[in-house]
């Protein structure tokens, strides 16, 4: 659906224009301030871009199902990643992407996040960190839907496991593997 191996995540204006310039269509905001949220939309959206917004890491915005409403009617994003499920149950049935966030710290916190993603049935996961790729496989035939990725991804070795374990796509900061992946 994405059509995209990695999509940016993109924390300050530099970032920002640098994703503006690149052929990429999907982008992830995160890390701003909820008054900068309204202008970053329309510049992207200017530029024919897909709006994703990581919405607990938006300053200044309610990370609960209220703040999704306020991303999808008044800002018209295209999707939310969120780690609390009542977020994702709005983007769905609003029709909008959800990625459903988990990290993976332990085994009990691989067990609940599952449990809770059989629930929820969502399009998309985001699991983290990076280094957990070899539990891609296992994740996606347990929840029926694709794997993303994210967190500390620093080079392409990384990134390769990750896209051979059965990664959709990768999500990062690091601008040197923006355009590596097509």
């Amino acid at each position: 659906m994405l059509g995209q191996r990695i999509i940016p995540a993109i924390h300050n204006h530099k970032k920002l224009n640098s994703f503006l310039n690149s052929n990429l269509k999907y982008g992830i905001l995160m890390n701003f301030q909820l008054a900068q949220l309204d202008e970053l939309v329309k510049t992207m959206k200017k530029h024919n871009k897909k709006v994703l917004v990581h919405s607990e890491l938006i300053k200044g915005l309610s990370s609960d199902e209220f703040g999704a409403i306020y991303l999808i009617q008044s800002l018209k994003v295209d999707g939310i990643i969120s780690s609390k499920t009542k977020v994702i149950d709005v983007c769905k049935k609003r029709g909008v992407i959800g990625v459903y966030r988990f990290f993976l710290k332990d085994s009990l916190s691989l067990a609940q996040s599952i449990s809770l993603g059989q629930k929820l049935k969502p399009d998309f996961v985001e699991i983290l960190p990076s280094y957990c790729y070899n539990l891609i496989t296992d994740i996606k035939d347990k929840l029926n839907c694709e794997v993303l990725v994210g967190g500390l991804i620093k080079n392409q070795d990384l990134a390769e496991n990750c896209f051979a374990n059965g990664a959709l796509a990768l999500t990062t900061s690091d601008e040197s593997l923006w355009n590596t992946y097509k």
